[in-house]
């Protein structure tokens, strides 16, 4: 089984596509990635963080220690160059079902149904 990124949004800002962050090279911004079965109607959501290493000191102290799971570290906000490197990674993870493809996907970014159980 194969996913599809679907599509990618932001409650952050309106619309990815077209966003400048007020310092290009000092941002943080949540990502929701739409990722679903390929030739299926349903998605379900993987939240990822873009930041820049920048924003990251500025957010941080010192003596923080911050693991990367879920962040995408950036140097500078390119939104195509984001999508595309998100759509490959995404779309070249194959597992036997769903469930698998989703726990392989959150190791990008964090499912909505992570530690989900029955």
């Amino acid at each position: 089984m194969k996913a599809e990124l679907k599509r990618i949004h932001s409650p952050d800002v309106y619309t990815l596509e077209n966003f400048e962050p007020n310092e290009a090279d000092k941002f943080g911004i949540l990502l929701q990635l739409m990722v679903g079965p390929v030739n299926t109607e349903g998605e379900e959501s993987f939240d990822l963080m873009v930041c820049t290493p920048k924003w990251l000191s500025d957010n941080y102290g010192k003596t923080d220690i911050v693991f990367g799971r879920h962040y995408l570290i950036v140097f500078e906000y390119d939104y195509d160059a984001i999508y595309s490197k998100l759509k490959s990674i995404i779309e070249s993870i194959d597992a036997d079902n769903w469930e698998d493809l989703g726990l392989l996907i959150g190791r990008i970014a964090k499912w909505e149904f992570e530690d989900y159980q029955n």
